[in-house]
């Protein structure tokens, strides 16, 4: 795993001299975790085969985990988490800080906000 994958948006750029430079957009501090959220159809088929969408039934809040924080620090030592990048997990939806970077849709999460991995 390169050093810039648990980043969100690592973008590669090369300067006038022809180096590479990284330039990262998002990095989870602490214990935060920035999820994508995962695009669920909802939708109904009626029996002559009308599709409906579902637009006032609640979405599951299933998310993708695209980057984790070090950890906190407890009684001097660092403890990490256990939740680990492209896991799906359940997360509390009201506990949800949304983003937006270059046109996609991302949330950051406490750790203690995330109840479930999804398996």
């Amino acid at each position: 795993m390169c050093w810039h994958s648990k980043y969100i948006s690592a973008k590669l750029y090369k300067t006038k001299n022809n180096k590479e430079v990284i330039f990262i957009m998002i990095k989870p501090l602490r214990d935060n975790v920035v999820l994508e959220k995962k695009e669920v159809e909802s939708e109904t088929k009626t029996a002559s085969g009308i599709i409906l969408k579902e637009t006032n039934k609640e979405e599951p809040s299933i998310a993708k985990v695209v980057a984790v924080g070090p950890g906190i620090y407890q009684d001097g030592k660092l403890i990490t988490l256990d939740i680990k990048e492209g896991q799906n997990v359940v997360y509390k939806k009201y506990a949800t800080t949304e983003i937006k970077v270059d046109g996609k849709e991302y949330y950051i999460v406490s750790a203690e906000s995330i109840l479930a991995v999804v398996e």
